[in-house]
């Protein structure tokens, strides 16, 4: 546990801020689990690999994670100067978001709670 007033515990953490470009998207309509299956198959591998990987893949998440991984490229060239060509993918990873509930009609009266999940999306870049 750390020691200290709380205010200076909160200062110590925020000033260790990553300076890495990152992109994030929110409210994405896919599940954690089927956003997770494209971003597995990129984790690690270097801007232009992971490109080609998301171009092909047949995933609906694809096209999600493909336009962000191009937003986190725009993000380290003009805010943080980096050269597209050394770039990687150091960390990608999908949280849960919120849950819309919708309701299905079934025989004899009954209704079947149908859940449309949602995630939220992170891509973080880093040089080699």
């Amino acid at each position: 546990m750390a020691k200290g007033h709380r205010s200076q515990i909160k200062r110590e953490r925020n000033a260790k801020k990553d300076m890495r470009p990152s992109a994030k998207l929110s409210y994405a309509r896919v599940s954690v689990t089927k956003a997770c299956f494209v971003l597995d198959a990129i984790r690690g591998k270097d801007v232009k690999t992971a490109l080609a990987i998301l171009a092909y893949s047949p995933r609906y998440a694809s096209s999600l994670i493909e336009k962000l991984l191009k937003s986190a490229i725009a993000n380290a060239e003009n805010n943080n100067g980096m050269d597209a060509d050394n770039l990687y993918i150091a960390e990608c990873y999908a949280n849960k978001g919120p849950t819309m509930k919708r309701i299905r009609p079934r025989a004899q009266g009954r209704a079947y709670r149908i859940e449309k999940k949602m995630s939220h999306i992170t891509i973080v870049l880093d040089e080699r």
